[in-house]
């Protein structure tokens, strides 16, 4: 019987080894999609135990501990620190199959040296070891991003953000790792919203200017996109439940919005003439800039109203959308392509029964102008487990050209969340062990290694130019 967790844990032929422990394993750590705090990573924080570490913000978790009954005080209420941990070990212990039993005792092996199992019975001891580390010399946010190997870290930020974050960390010297700015501009596209005039307002604030128009609200967004670049941006982030195809004549797409401006509220129709007018003129500025553009889409949100009105976004009420139509996509990025406007893509779908289509898709629109122009992303939130990921990148390899991905990333808000890089490169080596001993791939040692590092590190590297702090 093989051990838990073990030095060759999911490597399971002797080539799989040799590429993570040789090529995958020392490799840096680019994540250019996360949720991290910019201002905690500048005060360098120190928690004051595992569970506000761990458990804060971690909707993964929340979800885990609630389908196992577990009352909501002791998930996001005003349970006890320490009761809030027991009760997830416990959870945790039964939690066979679900990805987080593998992450959670990998980040405590890597980040606490804990090397048992976390259950019920052993929560005590783990409070106890963890809470002393964190309290020990280079357990803060930045000792916890140095211990990971990481190289640069690209938040979420606003289109009004003053990035007053970023510009400290960037001229601080005493911190080697490159903290970067994303765009994430879903505020500015989504006017069904009934915040959406409120946040209109921020906008124009940040711009200096009036938005009385689309127009002018292209030209505010310009103007934020230039204060970005400015700050190292080379990326933007958007949250769609779909990619839209609606095109319509520019007077239609100012109507639709100056009506909104009047508070009237779009149809679904105008919603997607919006969008789609929208998400182009985005495409257009990226181009200009050689900026990359991710679209993250097949998610249905916010499903229980109840809880929804009481804790707001992002607290674990998401769930997988079926109505992603590849039409859409293809149509969206060809219209792109078709005005020399369709910049660097990665296309992510919560749906993995999307995986065929966006791969197919990709071999449309790539050229010279990039290895992997179009990218299909890394197997994203409920599909980033053993599974999801193999499946990605199978699907990837079969349809496409899985030397040139750009691998994985954390979409994570927990400073303790860097082992799913590791186990991501476990799951790649593992699949090209296989190939290899089963006749598919030959035994070229060499370049399977190349095209290791290359995916754990240097396609991204590449792919984002980004620059190590200097």
């Amino acid at each position: 019987m093989k051990a838990f967790l073990d030095k060759d844990f999911l490597l399971n032929t002797e080539t799989a080894k040799v590429l993570f422990h040789e090529a995958a394993e020392s490799c840096p750590i680019i994540d250019y999609h996360c949720h991290l705090s910019p201002r905690e990573i500048y005060e360098d924080i120190r928690y004051e135990n595992i569970t506000q570490v761990w458990l804060g913000g971690d909707h993964y978790k929340w979800r885990l501990m609630r389908s196992a009954g577990v009352p909501e005080k002791y998930i996001t209420g005003d349970a006890p620190d320490y009761e809030k941990f027991e009760k997830y070990a416990e959870v945790l212990g039964k939690a066979i199959g679900n990805p987080l039993y593998h992450w959670s005792h990998l980040e405590l092996r890597r980040f606490f040296g804990y090397d048992g199992i976390l259950n019920k019975a052993t929560a005590p001891e783990v409070w106890k070891i963890a809470n002393e580390k964190l309290q020990s010399e280079g357990y803060t946010s930045r000792g916890l991003i140095r211990m990971s190997n990481v190289d640069t870290i690209c938040t979420t930020d606003d289109p009004v953000d003053n990035l007053e974050w970023h510009e400290k960390m960037a001229a601080d010297k005493s911190f080697e790792v490159t903290v970067l700015p994303a765009w994430r501009p879903d505020k500015a596209m989504n006017l069904e919203k009934e915040t959406y005039l409120d946040y209109l307002a921020q906008l124009e604030q940040a711009a200096g200017m009036k938005i009385a128009s689309f127009a002018d609200l292209k030209q505010a967004l310009h103007a934020r996109l230039d204060f970005f670049a400015a700050h190292g941006c080379t990326l933007s982030d958007h949250a769609l439940n779909y990619v839209m195809y609606a095109p319509a004549e520019e007077a239609e797409v100012e109507r639709v919005f100056k009506a909104r401006l009047q508070g009237v509220l779009p149809n679904a129709g105008e919603e997607a003439v919006f969008k789609f007018a929208f998400m182009s003129a985005m495409a257009k500025e990226y181009t200009e800039r050689n900026w990359v553009m991710q679209l993250h889409y097949g998610c249905r949100r916010d499903n229980n109203p109840i809880m929804f009105r009481k804790m707001g976004p992002d607290t674990g009420f998401d769930c997988v959308d079926n109505s992603a139509p590849s039409t859409q996509t293809a149509a969206f990025l060809g219209c792109l392509e078709d005005k020399g406007q369709l910049p660097k893509t990665i296309l992510y779908s919560l749906n993995t029964n999307d995986n065929a289509a966006i791969d197919t898709i990709l071999g449309c629109f790539q050229n010279d102008t990039a290895v992997g122009r179009i990218q299909h992303g890394s197997a994203w939130w409920f599909n980033d487990h053993f599974d999801g990921m193999s499946e990605q990148l199978k699907s990837l390899a079969s349809l496409g050209y899985l030397a040139g991905f750009v691998g994985m990333l954390t979409d994570s808000r927990s400073f303790l969340s860097y082992p799913r890089h590791e186990y991501f490169r476990r799951i790649l080596c593992r699949i090209f062990g296989e190939w290899v001993e089963e006749g598919f791939y030959p035994e070229d040692l060499d370049t399977l290694k190349e095209i290791v590092r290359d995916i754990s590190y240097f396609n991204a590297k590449r792919y984002f130019n980004f620059q190590h702090k200097g």
